[in-house]
């Protein structure tokens, strides 16, 4: 004879999971944003902790919503499929009902917002496959289940971040390195968010139009004077792509020399903005078809 399910103990554990599956997608995005370029501004460590709690708080009461809503119906009506048709619980029948249950809102909020079939059709999938595996650890019949979910769904967390950082570390994961220009790639415009912009020609000169003069220390907040006029570049290789340089001279303006951002699609010469150690960056982007 089977144990009575407890819907409170299924409820627990499904909502537990859920808050694990967005943990886990969070860690899976911020190392996925260590093989990426940086942002121009840097990002505000205590402002982000203080939105990853609030954001944390809310998705623990959409998680608990959603095992209401979905994930105990679910379970209920796969065991009763599963008595009728097969003449015992299965759990093979909570994907189907699931997928059952979440489909309605899911069309309705498509067709009323026009959602085109195939994005509808992929979050149905993501919604379905989320929830069903919410809804399959919270089924068995175990007492110490939440513990066990707790403790082995953290340590996979922690430990796909840890492993994660190892692989940044040991270059099994491409993290970020800037582009490789060489000399040849820098002739062209790039310009900066502003409109400013230095065109460089094959020929070693450049042209600089309303191109932003920051000073050492200066606020990055500020609004910086512009610098016009023509002069030379070169390029310098440096010890690699990290230390690689183009230096620019134009007579009246006192830039030091650009370092190389980016990607090799889109290449981006930049200089901190503030103090040496700033991860304020001021930066011009190469652009395509440029002369």
């Amino acid at each position: 004879m089977h144990q009575k399910r407890s819907y409170g103990r299924m409820l627990l554990v499904s909502t537990l999971v859920g808050c694990l599956e967005v943990a886990l997608t969070v860690v899976v995005i911020l190392l996925y944003v260590q093989t990426q370029p940086p942002p121009d501004s840097p990002v505000d460590h205590t402002a982000l902790a203080a939105s990853l709690l609030s954001f944390g708080m809310i998705v623990a009461v959409i998680a608990f919503l959603l095992s209401l809503i979905f994930v105990l119906p679910a379970v209920a009506l796969a065991d009763q499929l599963g008595r009728r048709i097969g003449g015992r619980e299965a759990w093979w029948w909570v994907p189907p009902a699931v997928a059952a249950l979440v489909a309605p809102p899911i069309w309705a909020f498509a067709s009323y917002n026009h959602v085109e079939t195939q994005p509808a059709l992929v979050f149905w999938a993501m919604a379905t496959a989320s929830l069903s595996t919410g809804a399959l650890i919270a089924r068995p019949r175990h007492p110490g289940l939440g513990r066990q979910v707790a403790l082995w769904g953290t340590a996979a967390v922690a430990g796909t971040g840890l492993l994660g950082a190892l692989g940044l570390t040991a270059g099994l994961l491409p993290a970020y390195e800037p582009p490789a220009i060489g000399p040849a790639a820098v002739p062209g415009t790039w310009v900066d968010h502003t409109s400013g912009s230095l065109v460089f020609t094959p020929d070693g000169r450049v042209t600089a139009f309303g191109v932003a003069e920051y000073g050492p220390g200066d606020d990055p907040d500020r609004r910086p004077p512009q610098c016009s006029g023509s002069g030379t570049w070169s390029y310098e290789p440096g010890r690699g792509a990290r230390t690689q340089k183009v230096r620019v001279q134009v007579p009246g303006c006192s830039w030091p020399a650009w370092s190389v951002g980016g990607t090799a699609g889109e290449p981006k010469i930049y200089q901190r903005v503030g103090r040496p150690d700033s991860e304020d960056l001021y930066q011009l982007r190469k652009v395509t078809g440029g002369p």
